[in-house]
C-alpha cells in the first residue's frame, strides 16, 4: 500500500523547549494507525504538525503527495479532531455544522444530517451545544470531521466522554470507515481502543517515537 502520510527528520522547538526530536515515520493508506504515550509525550503536537496547525522547526511532512507548508498550508481531504472540539455554544449542533460546511461549500443539508445520524445525534434536536454533555460534544466533533467524507481522519482522543455503548458504536463506525479505503490516525490513552482498532501502533515518549509495532 502507498504511504499517504510521510514525516521526515521532524523537529519542533517551542519557547526553547524541544517538543519533537528527529521524527521519521510514515503511515500507509487504508489503515488505522495508533499513537500512544503518556501526557506530554508529543502525540498531539505531532498531529498538529501533520495537520498544518503548527510549523515544525525543521524537517518535512508530506500528506497525499503534497508537502505541508510548501505545496499546501493545510492538507486537503482531511477530517480532524484535536483536543476538545470547539463550537458556538448558543447554536444547535446542526446549525454549527451547517456554518462550518459553508466554509468549503462542498456539501449540503443531507450530508450534514447523515453525518450526525451516523454518530448517534439527532439533527433536528434544537438544544444548544452549551447544554450538550461531553459525550455529545465528542459525537458532534466526529460528525464535523466526517461530514465532507474525507480521505484521512486525524483523531486525538475521540472517545473522551463516551460511555461504553458509545465507544463500541464509534469503534464500529471507524472500522467501517477504514473498510471504505480511508486512512485513520488515532491517539488514545486507552490501550484497548488501540489494540482493537489499530493495525500499526507507534509509541511515543519525550518527543521521540520509541517503538513501532
Amino acid at each position: 500500500m502507498a504511504e499517504i502520510i510521510n514525516v521526515k527528520d521532524l523537529d519542533l522547538t517551542l519557547t526553547k523547549t524541544q517538543i519533537l526530536k528527529n521524527i521519521n515515520v510514515s503511515f500507509q493508506e487504508g489503515k488505522i494507525h495508533g499513537l500512544i504515550g503518556r501526557n506530554g509525550s508529543g502525540k498531539t503536537m505531532l498531529m498538529k504538525c501533520i495537520c498544518g496547525f503548527i510549523k515544525p522547526t525543521s524537517g518535512e511532512i508530506t500528506v497525499d503527495g503534497k508537502r505541508v507548508g510548501k505545496d499546501v498550508d493545510f492538507p486537503q481531504d482531511m477530517g480532524i479532531i484535536i483536543e476538545t472540539p470547539g463550537f458556538i455554544p448558543y447554536y444547535s449542533g446542526y446549525k454549527n455544522l451547517k456554518l462550518l460546511a459553508g466554509l468549503n461549500n462542498k456539501i449540503g443539508k443531507e450530508e450534514i444530517r447523515k453525518s450526525m445520524q451516523q454518530v448517534g445525534l439527532d439533527p433536528d434536536l434544537k438544544r444548544h451545544v452549551r447544554k450538550y454533555s461531553l459525550g455529545m460534544r465528542q459525537r458532534l466533533g466526529l460528525a464535523q470531521a466526517i461530514m465532507e467524507d474525507p480521505k484521512i481522519l486525524i483523531l486525538d482522543e475521540p472517545f473522551n466522554g463516551l460511555d461504553k455503548e458509545g465507544v463500541a458504536e464509534m469503534r464500529e463506525y471507524l472500522i467501517s470507515f477504514r473498510e471504505r479505503g480511508k486512512t485513520i490516525l488515532i491517539c488514545s490513552h486507552s490501550s484497548e481502543d488501540i489494540s482493537v482498532l489499530c493495525e500499526t501502533v507507534h509509541e511515543m515518549d519525550k518527543g521521540v517515537i520509541e517503538r513501532i509495532s
